[in-house]
């Protein structure tokens, strides 16, 4: 009968900054992620729909957050790890787990050193976590070491387009001038279904995506950004560093011109954001 993935001594690394040009360096904790989580439960819906991991089936979520998708692995009998580089995220996950009386496992690892034994997944998910690695050659190396022969994986990821990514771009620049440090090595396009293939293709896995949306809703653009601000690990880390040099009104000021111009519901505030589900087999 399958086990749970195995856990090997493995200590991550530790060292966390504020913010930097690239989103991977981010200390996933602070602010209060699981407003973020609450947002992108539909999509780990269908990530996990996708998977359809079975009773007994060895589940290792990665970037796993506060447990979306584990959490619904784990209620349909799968045996799940999941894996986060934040510590607090984790704790939240594991209480959830408890309350909802469903046994999953947590541990702190990264995409690029999963805290896993050799072969132990007979499936991977990640729901917006592994595309946020900085290595992601690493990652996939790291995702197919621990996949059993006939695993498969399921990711989602963001298509680079619309109000959130711009949102997003342009706060990560104004943070990166802050800073004064230089722009970083364009992203890996996770979204990308040959970008995606190639990187996989050695390890046996062929890549098939399908299109999906997500909307993000609000009572008003302000009423949305507001929240953001309060709570986004990307905005709570930003202005640490922007709202000493004066800069962090200018930004939402900018950041709300944004959000207003693809406003979607003039009674309220909506805008969608597209993403691909990516599935994974070996051949």
């Amino acid at each position: 009968m399958p086990t749970t993935p195995t856990a090997i001594t493995h200590s991550p690394p530790t060292d966390r900054i504020a913010a930097t040009s690239h989103p991977g360096a981010l200390d996933w904790s602070v602010g209060c992620y699981e407003h973020t989580a609450a947002q992108l439960l539909p999509a780990a819906h269908r990530v996990v729909n996708r998977a359809a991991p079975t009773e007994g089936e060895r589940v290792v979520d990665v970037g796993c957050g506060t447990g979306n998708a584990a959490l619904l692995a784990a209620a349909r009998g799968a045996l799940v790890t999941g894996v986060d580089p934040a510590s607090r995220l984790l704790e939240v996950a594991r209480e959830r787990a408890a309350a909802r009386g469903l046994a999953a496992t947590f541990a702190l690892g990264e995409a690029a050193a999963l805290p896993l034994a050799d072969g132990v997944a007979d499936v991977v998910l990640s729901v917006f976590g592994v595309i946020f690695a900085p290595d992601a050659v690493a990652a996939a190396a790291e995702i197919a070491r621990v996949t059993a022969p006939a695993a498969r994986i399921v990711l989602s990821a963001w298509v680079p387009e619309g109000a959130p990514y711009d949102v997003a771009r342009v706060a990560q620049e104004a943070v990166r001038r802050a800073l004064g440090a230089p722009a970083g090595q364009p992203a890996f396009a996770w979204h990308d279904r040959g970008a995606l293939g190639e990187l996989l293709s050695p390890y046996g896995f062929k890549v098939a995506v399908e299109e999906q949306s997500l909307a993000f809703t609000a009572s008003s653009p302000q009423r949305y950004l507001e929240a953001e601000f309060a709570s986004h690990p990307f905005a709570v880390a930003g202005r640490a560093i922007l709202e000493p040099r004066g800069e962090a009104e200018a930004l939402r000021d900018r950041l709300l011109s944004i959000y207003e111009a693809a406003n979607e519901d003039p009674d309220g505030f909506r805008v969608t954001s597209r993403y691909v589900v990516a599935t994974a087999l070996r051949r």
